[in-house]
């Protein structure tokens, strides 16, 4: 039996320990809670449990789960997973933030169909700081380009930046801290040429989250430690 409680409760002991580490607040930490494959009890297990983010990588399977757990208020749904322009329609009107904006293409889908629901949509821009071909994400060196179009979209509000660590990150997750590092200066970078806050830096899952903290993410995407294995 998974005891979603406790693994939650030792997550958070966990990053209260990095924080103290490093000189920073457990309270600056939000955890998105990925549910990718996940039933609906332990989903609820967790909202109920003061989790009221909740993170899914795909738009078919979260519009069939997003009404079943419609009871309860104020929770924050974020897209994770690679967008196909086909699927923004159904994407906006479940999600509240879209984490995984990489490609102009996709940012004009999205205004687009914003702007005939009359909707602002919160965006991350992700950003391939690992350079495996496998990783979906905006190009460092073509970053500037997409934040430049996104922050002339009025129907799309940019409030970070996203990344993935490398694969090899699940055996040993010092081997994300590069790519951590390299997000959190593009981030720099990005705050003061265009001269804006930017505040989030969505970094981190089971494997690394301990690592991103110390290079400055303030999302960590947890699944496994909360929920245990997938259904699927």
């Amino acid at each position: 039996m998974i005891d979603i409680k406790k693994n939650i409760e030792n997550l958070w002991k966990r990053v209260e320990e990095v924080c103290n580490k490093v000189g920073r607040k457990k309270e600056e930490i939000e955890i998105v809670a990925i549910s990718k494959g996940i039933d609906i009890e332990r989903i609820k297990v967790a909202i109920n449990c003061g989790l009221n983010k909740i993170g899914e990588n795909r738009v078919q399977e979260a519009i069939k789960k997003i009404p079943l757990i419609n009871e309860f208020k104020n929770i924050e749904w974020h897209f994770v997973g690679h967008l196909q322009t086909n699927k923004v329609k159904k994407a906006i009107k479940h999600f509240s933030c879209i984490q995984s904006l990489d490609r102009i293409e996709l940012a004009e889908e999205l205004e687009k169909v914003c702007g005939k629901e009359n909707k602002v949509i919160s965006v991350f821009i992700q950003v391939n700081t690992s350079f495996e071909d496998t990783k979906f994400g905006v190009s460092p060196e073509d970053l500037d380009k997409l934040v430049e179009y996104v922050l002339n979209q009025p129907h799309l509000k940019l409030e970070g930046l996203m990344t993935l660590g490398p694969v090899s990150a699940i055996e040993n997750k010092e081997n994300s801290r590069k790519s951590f590092r390299f997000l959190y200066e593009l981030r720099e970078k990005v705050k003061g040429k265009f001269k804006i806050s930017l505040p989030y830096l969505s970094m981190g899952m089971s494997s690394d989250f301990e690592v991103a903290i110390e290079e400055g993410a303030n999302i960590i995407r947890i699944g496994t430690l909360i929920f245990g294995p997938r259904n699927q």
